[in-house]
């Protein structure tokens, strides 16, 4: 499997201009060949016979131009403008494939990074350090923590400090034996998160705790003048501030999700509208405070990696407001009710609690045919399931 990990970097002054450097020659080559890009489809639909545009072609073309028009280059490492044409391509590929968004053009301190694939020994690692192209060898705050081999790096800059992010292709991840069957999960603003056995895990609100903070910072920097020492020093305060925020937030998520796949077969959670229920301008910062979409990427990629199975409710499953102990569905349940009682058997619970034992009746519903397709009582079907192929031998080309 492929699996990134990222550290931090210790480097020095030179290394840092390096880094600088080959980061915006990485970002020059993708928004010149993203306007290359733009130019030979419009020419193309105006010709037909002419060729489409191909991230292989536009680095031909670079390498053609960039000795007599961007002699600057050279400065860096080659993989720098290679990697980031390839990195085009495939943003291109996502999009026509529904998968991503549009590419558009990148603007300078906003994701600085360069890249550099591991072909013939571009780059290794060796403890604490790793040996990257033209700069030689950069110190890091720590080795990396899985053997195999190494694919790719990601030079990036998060506030004023440098991350490498080492792809390996790795066996050392194995499938556990969890020791419990299912659980349910029911994310909240409050609480983090509410499981069905009554373990609530609260959230670090890292934004909340620190918003006067990070008032004060950006006050600070608004009131500095324009292209000054004193803006650049308040612009990085303020990065660093933005970036302890992430951290904290990803670090409570990384625990909480490795915790859940490693422990439990079965993981019932809800399919959330975040971006609608973003809209709600009383609840919004809490919301994204949380970083639901966070939560479920890291889960579904550690359930994979431990043998672990998520099952997803379907968006309009009535999770708060169906009775776990009877069946029975309120018709409706007002957000300022946090206690759920039943009207038909009098069942009281916590309204998270009660959401999390239905989604873990949900888990346990969850089923394998024998065709080996995965399916779930309470989602919604498509409205075309197609048939299985035979699994027994054909009698015709049977011996």
């Amino acid at each position: 499997m492929l699996i990134a990990h990222k550290i931090a970097l210790d480097p020095t002054n030179r290394q840092r201009t390096y880094f600088a450097r080959a980061a915006g020659t990485a970002r020059f080559a993708y928004n010149w060949a993203l306007g290359e890009w733009k130019r030979q489809a419009a020419a193309r639909k105006d010709d037909p016979s002419l060729p489409g545009p191909s991230d292989a072609g536009l680095r031909r073309q670079l390498n053609g131009l960039k000795r007599e028009q961007f002699p600057w280059m050279f400065d860096v490492t080659k993989c720098a403008a290679q990697e980031a044409v390839i990195d085009l391509g495939t943003a291109f590929r996502a999009f026509f494939e529904k998968r991503g968004r549009y590419p558009r053009f990148k603007k300078k301190g906003i994701h600085d990074s360069f890249c550099a694939a591991n072909e013939a020994g571009t780059f290794r690692c060796d403890g604490q350090r790793i040996k990257l192209p033209v700069i030689g060898w950069v110190r890091m705050r720590e080795a990396v923590r899985f053997s195999g081999r190494l694919k790719r790096v990601t030079v990036s800059r998060e506030a004023d400090r440098w991350h490498a992010s080492v792809m390996v292709e790795t066996d050392d991840i194995k499938a556990v034996a969890q020791p419990v069957a299912t659980v349910g999960v029911d994310l909240g603003v409050t609480t983090l998160a509410t499981l069905s056995d009554g373990t609530e895990v609260p959230g670090p609100k890292p934004h909340t705790a620190l918003l006067k903070r990070l008032r004060r910072a950006s006050r600070a920097l608004s009131r500095k003048r324009r292209g000054s020492r004193n803006a650049e020093k308040a612009r990085r305060r303020l990065a660093r501030l933005h970036a302890r925020i992430g951290h904290i937030r990803k670090d409570a998520l990384h625990k909480l999700t490795t915790g859940l796949a490693r422990t439990y077969r079965r993981i019932g959670i809800e399919d959330l509208n975040v971006r609608g229920m973003a809209r709600n301008r009383r609840l919004a910062r809490s919301i994204m405070d949380a970083s639901f979409f966070e939560f479920r990427r890291q889960l579904d990629y550690k359930a994979r990696f431990y043998g672990a199975t998520v099952v997803v409710a379907d968006r309009f499953f009535p999770s708060s407001k169906t009775c776990s102990c009877c069946g029975s569905v309120k018709a409706e349940l007002a957000l300022s009710q946090r206690t759920y009682t039943c009207d038909d058997c009098g069942y009281e619970a916590g309204r998270d609690h009660n959401a999390a034992r239905n989604l873990e009746r949900l888990a346990a519903s969850f089923a394998v045919s024998a065709c080996g397709e995965e399916r779930s009582g309470a989602e919604r079907k498509p409205r075309v399931k197609r048939a299985s192929k035979k699994q027994e031998p054909d009698s015709k080309n049977a011996a």
